[in-house]
Parts: structure tokens; C-alpha cells; sequence
């Protein structure tokens, strides 16, 4: 009978990755990684077996380990993500950093994410603020449901969820800060056929024959909702920096810049109203 060590040797030969087989058996075992320092020359059982060489033939068909499990990490949180939610990914923390600065430790503020998903952006930003009041919207229900039982498991009160596409619920109301990780890959982008993103929602990644249409219609509407010195700032591709920056310029907004990923590549933009 194969032990823990032998199990993932053989997954990771399969996969091509070892943490993809970790985090699967990890799974399958409902162990913490440090488990595995322990326990590597125990047996695995035939039910284990069974189990985890289901999961590895669903990752090397390609299925995303996130949407396998049922969870992915996102800044201090472990959050809950479906098929109909965007898997969040660690370079979107420059957006919740960025946020962070420019919101009060100490006072009320407003803040609205738009697009949610599982709410990864909304929840951390709640989750360092507990003075704010965080909206979070998105036109799928499906989605706000993810992100509603997201925040009931870590009890992050201060977030409220809307369903509607962008701005349209939030009618008359105007917010310190609105943040987005918004579509921006075009249309035609054959990396849309390729590895995780084949499983992702699609209306969560495309936009346009540019790539460009969901953010020409936040940054046309966030100026509206945003108050005098209130920020407006969204993820984007590494080579739209220059063309969102443009965009900003035009509509008239104060204090455009880009900020860099740590792969230095251009990741989030924003302006001041």
C-alpha cells in the first residue's frame, strides 16, 4: 500500500506540480500542510487512494485546484470559490494595498467594490478597516452568494452586497473609494482556450474586442459616485497601463498613475476625483 511520500511523487510526476498534489491529498485528508512533515511514510488507504487519483485526473484534465477544493487563499483570508466566481489571484493584493493607503485607520469611510466575485477584494479591505462601510456588488447572484457566505465565515460585519451590474445599484449614493478588478482580456485572447481560464466565467475575463469596455464604463460612472478627494482604482492588463491612463486623463480625473506588480509589470491604475 503507497504511503503519503510515494502518493505525491507519482501525483507530482502526473501534474507537473507538487503543490497542485499537496494541496489535492490535503484535501482529500482534511489536514494542514504541516501534517505532511509528520506523517510522509504513512499509509494511505484504499479509500484515499481512490479519492485522490480522482482529483489528480480532474487537475490534469485541466480543472482549476481551486475549483476542485472549494477554496483559495486571498490577502489573510481563506475563501470559498465556484465556477461562478473568479478565482482570486495573488497579484490582485496590490489593489487591496493600494486601497489600504488611502483609506483612514481611524474614521468612517466609504468604500465599494465592484464585480465582487467571491468578494475577495471587499472582504480584506472590510477585514483591515472595521470603520469602513464596504459595499459589494456584482450582476451575478450566483457570485453574491459566494461572497455573502465568505463573509459570514469570517464574521466580517461591515460589508454589505448588492446585486446589479457596476454602479447601477448604487444610484445617488458616493463612496470614498471604489475599487474593481474589472474583465480586461479581449475578446478574441486565445489564452481564453488555455489552462484555468477555460473554467473561469467568461463574463468575469473578456471585455471587448479591446479589452477595455468594462473599465471605459466604471470610469465613466465612478465619477459621479466618488466624493470630492475620493479614489478610484481597478486591476488591469500588464499592457494597458498607458491606454487606462488615457482613459483617466480624459474623463477628468486628478492624480493618474500606475502602480507595478512584483514581476514589474503594469497591474493597477487609478485617479483622484
Amino acid at each position: 500500500m503507497p504511503d503519503v511520500r510515494g502518493a505525491l511523487v507519482a501525483a507530482t510526476e502526473q501534474l507537473g506540480e507538487r503543490v497542485d498534489a499537496e494541496l489535492l491529498l490535503l484535501y482529500v485528508l482534511q489536514q494542514p500542510r504541516s501534517w505532511l512533515f509528520t506523517h510522509a511514510s504513512d499509509e494511505l488507504s484504499m479509500d484515499v487512494q481512490t479519492a485522490f487519483a480522482s482529483l489528480v485526473a480532474r487537475r490534469a484534465a485541466g480543472e482549476p485546484v481551486a475549483y476542485i477544493i472549494g477554496r483559495r487563499g486571498f490577502w489573510t483570508l481563506d475563501l470559498e470559490v465556484t465556477p461562478a466566481t473568479l478565482i482570486p489571484r495573488p497579484e490582485t493584493e496590490l489593489l487591496v494595498e493600494l486601497a489600504l493607503q488611502r483609506l483612514p485607520l481611524d474614521a468612517l469611510c466609504d468604500v465599494v467594490d465592484l464585480g465582487t466575485g467571491s468578494g475577495a477584494i471587499a472582504l480584506a479591505i472590510a477585514r483591515e478597516r472595521p470603520l469602513a462601510k464596504v459595499v459589494a456588488t456584482d450582476a451575478s447572484a450566483a457570485a453574491l452568494a459566494v461572497a455573502q457566505r465568505n463573509a459570514q465565515r469570517h464574521r466580517i460585519g461591515n460589508v454589505s452586497f448588492l446585486h446589479g451590474d457596476w454602479l447601477v445599484p448604487l444610484a445617488g449614493r458616493q463612496f470614498d473609494l471604489i475599487a474593481s478588478n474589472p474583465p480586461y482580456i479581449e475578446a478574441d485572447d486565445p489564452h481564453l482556450e488555455l489552462g484555468d481560464l477555460r473554467f473561469e466565467p467568461a463574463s468575469a475575463l473578456a471585455s471587448g474586442a479591446d479589452g477595455l469596455d468594462d473599465i471605459r464604463r466604471i470610469i465613466a460612472a465612478a465619477c459621479s459616485h466618488l466624493r470630492p478627494a475620493g479614489w478610484l482604482l481597478f486591476e488591469h492588463g500588464w499592457d494597458q497601463g498607458a491606454s487606462v491612463r488615457a482613459l483617466l486623463e480624459q474623463a477628468g480625473y486628478a492624480q493618474v498613475f500606475t502602480a507595478q506588480d512584483l514581476e514589474s509589470r503594469d497591474r493597477v491604475s487609478g485617479a483622484c476625483r
